[in-house]
């Protein structure tokens, strides 16, 4: 599909206009409250809350309502919705948009995650055809009156004997969903080998709604690239922001046709480093909000100097003072280091030999009305 006409500039979810066709993906751990406000402060797009699961929500688990934070300069509200009952789902739903006033909901069928397929959620769940259209009809109606998008992510299927992709576009079409994203990866891939963005080609072609195009986005021209080679309406990106929220600003400017590709200096990365820190500190407080920073320092850090020393006292960072005096230490005329750009971040891992499922669960299609088991308070993302 080369040398596709203009690119989009923006994407329409039902209701929503994101300025800019660019979604954050859903990652625990990672995009809470004060991470999404750094991603925004870069550039345009829409930014989706950590995922939450249906049944905690409806069941008042603590934990979950405590993932349920905005910032305040968060417009729009995007939460990601795990479930695997559809009752549940719908009621989740419903809650979201009456007490949390969101303005998109996104269903999660991509979670590769052996104690969550085991049970038949994320990515497992497309299998059963039937037990997806009455989840996705449920969280559809309940979210309708309020003028609410819904949408779903998934994968290709459990693995390549297993395809689930074009079915489930087709089912989230007849559903009423607003949209559909892929990763182009199996379940059994995980996040190893290459994301398949011809399958994604191949479910732009299929449906009628707008697919976004999830995986392998590590610079903006990859963006730029998947919707060229794709025709998909917009991308989702994940891992490729790690350590790098600027990574939007760059896609912001790709889609408006501009060639920028920011390369910053590690003192600018370390400006950004501690502005990521103070939002946490902001929203957690400054113990939690250190501690919750450590995990993202190796990913800003990738591919500069800074020695191990350095990068373990960062690494055990306790205070905003301490982490001054820290980053105050670094070179900031330090280049960033472009061997690093085009290659993976985050996780990666090896493929499967096999997709942890409930007994049986292959040995039929449909699905309709089955009850699958789902913990209140279940946090890990697809």
């Amino acid at each position: 599909m080369d040398g596709m006409s203009a690119l989009p500039t923006s994407l329409t979810l039902g209701s929503l206009r994101v300025d800019v066709p660019v979604v954050l993906a859903p990652m625990a751990g990672i995009t809470n409250a004060a991470y999404r406000r750094l991603c925004a402060e870069q550039g345009a797009g829409l930014y989706v809350c950590e995922m939450i699961t249906s049944r905690g929500l409806v069941e008042g688990d603590q934990h979950t309502r405590d993932m349920l934070v905005f910032d305040e300069l968060e417009t729009t509200r995007s939460v990601q919705l795990y479930g695997t009952d559809p009752v549940y789902v719908g009621k989740a739903a419903e809650i979201l948009c009456a007490e949390y006033g969101v303005a998109h909901i996104d269903l999660n069928f991509g979670c590769p995650v052996p104690k969550v397929t085991r049970k038949g959620g994320g990515g497992a769940l497309p299998w059963k055809r039937g037990l997806l259209a009455e989840i996705l009809e449920q969280a559809v109606a309940a979210a309708t009156p309020y003028g609410v998008p819904v949408t779903m992510k998934t994968r290709k299927g459990i693995d390549d004997d297993h395809l689930t992709y074009l079915d489930a576009g087709r089912i989230a079409q007849e559903a009423g969903c607003a949209a559909i994203a892929l990763h182009g990866r199996t379940v059994a891939q995980a996040y190893s080998g290459a994301a398949d963005w011809d399958a994604i080609a191949a479910l732009v072609e299929h449906v009628d709604i707008p697919v976004l195009g999830n995986g392998d986005v590590w610079e903006a021209a990859d963006a730029i690239r998947m919707v060229e080679q794709t025709g998909a309406a917009g991308v989702v990106v994940g891992r490729g922001c790690l350590g790098r929220p600027w990574l939007f600003r760059d896609l912001a400017a790709a889609f408006r046709g501009e060639e920028v590709a920011t390369l910053p200096t590690l003192g600018e990365v370390a400006a950004m480093m501690r502005r990521h820190a103070e939002l946490l500190c902001q929203h957690m407080g400054e113990e939690r909000g250190c501690k919750e920073f450590r995990k993202h320092v190796s990913w800003y850090l990738k591919g500069f100097a800074a020695g191990g020393e350095m990068r373990r006292s960062l690494g055990l960072v306790d205070s905003l003072a301490a982490l001054d005096r820290l980053l105050a230490e670094l070179d900031p005329s330090e280049p960033f280091p472009v061997a690093e750009l085009g290659s993976p971040r985050g996780r990666q891992g090896s493929p499967r030999e096999r997709v942890v499922l409930p007994e049986g669960w292959l040995d039929d299609a449909d699905g309709s009305g089955c009850h699958l088991q789902e913990d209140a308070s279940e946090t890990t993302g697809g």
